[in-house]
C-alpha cells in the first residue's frame, strides 16, 4: 500500500498546472532573446556606475558576467571604494569623484545610480537631463516633492529607459506565483504576510566619516527599515494583489540597537488595500527565523493567502536561489444539511467551538526544467517524474536557476537597445517610494496615513514632510 505522502494523480495534475504556468514565466523572463545574445559582443551598452559602495560593487560583480553591457566609468567620493569596484569589474573604466563629470562623458550611454538614498533623485534627474538611460536602485526617491518632479521628468523623456531595482519583478518564481493567481489557482487573494527579520541587523561601522559610512542608520540620509527592506515586499504585495494601498498604519520604536543611530529598529506595518485586502509587514532585530517554506530559509519571505490556496515564496540570495511552494486550502467542515443528506449523525456544540480542518501538504511551484512538453525522451520524462516525487517528499525543492539580479540587469540593457518598457518601470518605482514615504510618516506621527495625501505633499503651499521615523 502506498504511503500517505505519495504523489497522488490529483496532486500530479495540480503540479502540472503550476508547472505550465511557471514554465511560461521562466520562458518569458528567464533569458534574453537569442538574436540579442548573438549581437551582444558588438552592441554592448556602455554604462557608468555612480556610487561604488556595497551595493554598487555587488551589482558590478553580477554585471561582470553580462556581455550586453560594458563598464566604461565609475564614480565615488572615496578612492578605496573605486579601487574595489575597479578590481571587481576589471578593465580600465574612467574614474570620477564628481558624478556630474561622469554624466558629461559622451561615451556613457546608461547610468547605474547606487548612491545613498538621499542622492537617488538628484543623480537620476541629472542623468536623465544629460540624455542617459538610468537604472536606479530602490527607493527611487526620498521626499514627496521628488515623486512629482520625477514623474513629470520621466514623462518628458519617453525615449530614455528608466528602471528601478526591484528584482522580484524579474524572478521566474515570482512571475509564476502571479500567473497562478491570474489563473484562479489561489481563489480570491486577500492577505499578504511579509517579514524581513535580522539578528541583530545593521551594525555601526567604526570608520572615518562615520555618519556617511553608516548612512542607512540616519534618517537625514535614509528611510530606515521601510526603505531598505520593506520596499521590496510592499512591491510584491502590490503585484500579487493587483492593486496599490489606500492607507497605512504602524508601530515603530527604537528598542534594541543603541549606537548613535536614529532610525527605528523594531517596525510593524499594516497596509489597507481596496476590497478589504491587507498586507502585514514585520521587521525586528531579535530573530532571523521565517516560518515559510518549512523554515528552510531565514530572514525574509512572503506568504500570499487566497480562498483556495496559499503560496510561500522567497527571493533568496546569491547562494540560495528563489523558491516557492503552495498549499491547497483545506476542505471546510461539512455543513449540517450535507451531514443529514449523507445519513451521518454529527455532533454540534453551541458556543465558542473551534473546528479545524486537516492541513494540506505543500506542492512545488515548478519551473521550466520540470515542465512536461510531450517531446521528452524516456529518460528525460523519468527524470522529471522523479524530481516531482522528490519535491513532493520534501527531499528536493524546485529552485530558480538564474539569479533575478542577473535577469533584471540583462533586461535593462535589452530595453535600452530595443526601447522596451521595463517590468519595474518609473511608475512601479514611484508607487513603491510613495509607500515608503507614507509608511515612515505613519510611524513618525502615530496615525493612519491615507495614500491620497501624497498628492498634496511636496507641492507649493504644502507643509513639508520629514523622511524617516522618529527616535523611540
Amino acid at each position: 500500500m502506498a504511503e500517505k505522502k505519495d504523489l497522488t494523480r490529483r496532486d500530479a495534475v495540480k503540479v502540472a498546472g503550476a508547472a505550465a504556468i511557471a514554465g511560461v514565466a521562466a520562458t518569458q523572463f528567464g533569458k534574453a532573446p537569442a538574436v540579442l545574445t548573438a549581437r551582444a559582443a558588438t552592441n554592448a551598452v556602455k554604462y557608468g556606475m555612480v556610487g561604488t559602495g556595497s551595493r554598487g560593487t555587488y551589482l558590478l560583480k553580477h554585471l561582470k558576467g553580462i556581455d550586453t553591457g560594458q563598464c566604461v566609468a565609475i564614480c565615488d567620493i572615496q578612492d578605496e571604494a573605486m579601487n574595489k569596484a575597479q578590481q571587481t569589474i576589471g578593465g580600465s573604466p574612467k574614474r570620477y569623484k564628481d558624478y556630474r563629470e561622469l554624466l558629461s562623458d559622451k561615451n556613457v550611454e546608461a547610468v547605474f545610480v547606487t548612491t545613498p538614498l538621499f542622492m537617488h533623485f538628484p543623480v537620476t534627474r541629472d542623468a536623465l537631463d544629460a540624455g542617459k538611460n538610468v537604472f536606479c536602485e530602490k527607493s527611487m526617491v526620498f521626499k514627496p516633492e521628488e515623486v512629482h518632479a520625477l514623474r513629470a521628468l520621466a514623462a518628458s523623456k519617453p525615449k530614455q529607459t528608466l528602471q528601478v531595482g526591484l528584482q522580484r519583478r524579474y524572478s521566474a518564481m515570482y512571475q509564476a506565483a502571479r500567473q497562478m493567481i491570474e489563473k484562479g489557482m489561489l481563489g480570491e487573494v486577500g492577505f499578504v504576510q511579509a517579514q524581513w527579520n535580522r539578528n541583530p541587523g545593521w551594525k555601526m561601522k567604526d570608520v572615518p566619516n562615520k555618519k556617511m559610512a553608516n548612512w542607512r542608520l540616519f534618517r537625514e540620509y535614509s528611510g530606515g527599515l521601510v526603505a531598505e527592506l520593506a520596499s521590496h515586499q510592499i512591491d510584491v504585495a502590490d503585484r500579487m494583489l493587483g492593486m496599490t494601498p489606500e492607507s497605512v498604519m504602524g508601530l515603530g520604536s527604537h528598542d534594541y540597537l543603541f549606537d548613535g543611530r536614529d532610525i527605528l529598529d523594531n517596525v510593524q506595518l499594516i497596509y489597507k488595500y481596496p476590497k478589504g485586502r491587507r498586507l502585514v509587514w514585520v521587521g525586528v532585530p531579535v530573530t532571523s527565523h521565517w516560518a515559510g517554506v518549512d523554515g528552510a530559509r531565514t530572514e525574509m519571505g512572503e506568504i500570499i493567502c487566497g480562498t483556495q490556496g496559499t503560496i510561500h515564496i522567497t527571493i533568496g540570495d546569491d547562494n540560495n536561489k528563489p523558491i516557492g511552494m503552495w498549499f491547497r486550502e483545506p476542505a471546510p467542515p461539512p455543513k449540517v444539511e450535507e451531514a443529514k443528506k449523507g445519513g451521518k449523525k454529527e455532533a454540534f456544540k453551541a458556543g465558542a467551538t473551534m473546528v479545524a480542518a486537516a492541513g494540506s501538504r505543500p506542492l512545488p511551484i515548478l519551473l521550466s526544467k520540470d515542465l512536461m512538453t510531450g517531446k521528452e525522451s524516456f529518460l528525460e520524462k523519468e527524470m522529471k517524474f522523479a524530481r516531482q516525487w522528490l519535491y513532493q517528499k520534501g527531499i528536493l525543492v524546485p529552485l530558480e536557476e538564474k539569479n533575478p539580479v542577473d535577469t533584471e540587469l540583462e533586461s535593462f540593457f535589452r530595453d535600452v537597445r530595443t526601447g522596451g518598457r521595463p517590468l519595474a518601470d518609473v511608475e512601479v518605482g514611484l508607487q513603491d517610494s510613495i509607500a515608503v514615504i507614507l509608511s515612515n510618516i505613519a510611524l513618525d506621527e502615530g496615525r493612519t496615513v491615507q495614500f491620497s495625501e501624497i498628492e498634496k505633499m511636496g507641492k507649493p503651499g504644502a507643509a513639508p514632510a520629514k523622511p524617516g521615523a522618529k527616535k523611540g
